[in-house]
């Protein structure tokens, strides 16, 4: 991602550039097969991505280099702590390595798309470091949520973007 002819202000927009933004509505075909954004193909063809139960009734999708991550930091909580294998269970148990064929898209296997309760349109959200795959019903509560401004107010105060 660092090129020595970076500056750090290109830097920054490259490390936004490479963030999945945005919301895309995109349909499985029969197969269970989604197609990528296009934005977001270049992060995922690199070494491929991981698909998993979300925390909500949705599925993330994850870089390899961050699935990566969060199994390290897994792997090296305590086995023995209740909390710590129901995470285990969450994270390693749902989670399904996809690659992207030609076409730009990723097979979702059937057990995730069941827990995400997705049938054909697929809503893709970016999330920054990864993305998620919503039910247009599901998604559509949670933008009701979203667009609560008193609670927006709160949140972004909790930022703390002041300037000096």
């Amino acid at each position: 991602m660092w090129d020595a002819g970076m500056t750090g202000v290109s830097y920054l927009r490259r490390m936004v550039e490479l963030m999945f933004l945005g919301q895309f509505y995109h349909n499985l075909d029969n197969k269970g097969r989604l197609i990528i954004p296009s934005r977001f193909r270049e992060v995922l063809a690199v070494n491929g991505a991981y698909v998993m139960q979300g925390f909500e009734e949705n599925l993330l999708v994850l870089a390899a280099s961050t699935f990566d991550l969060i199994a390290q930091r897994i792997n090296q909580m305590s086995m023995t702590d209740p909390k710590t294998r129901l995470l285990r269970r969450l994270v390693f148990s749902t989670a399904n390595f996809v690659e992207m064929d030609k076409s730009g898209r990723i097979l979702i296997p059937q057990f995730l798309r069941s827990a995400a309760k997705l049938d054909v349109e697929v809503v893709v959200v970016g999330n920054g470091s990864y993305f998620e795959l919503w039910a247009p019903q599901n998604w559509s509560s949670q933008v009701e949520q979203i667009h609560d401004t008193q609670v927006n107010a709160h949140r972004f105060a909790e930022l703390n973007l002041a300037s000096d």
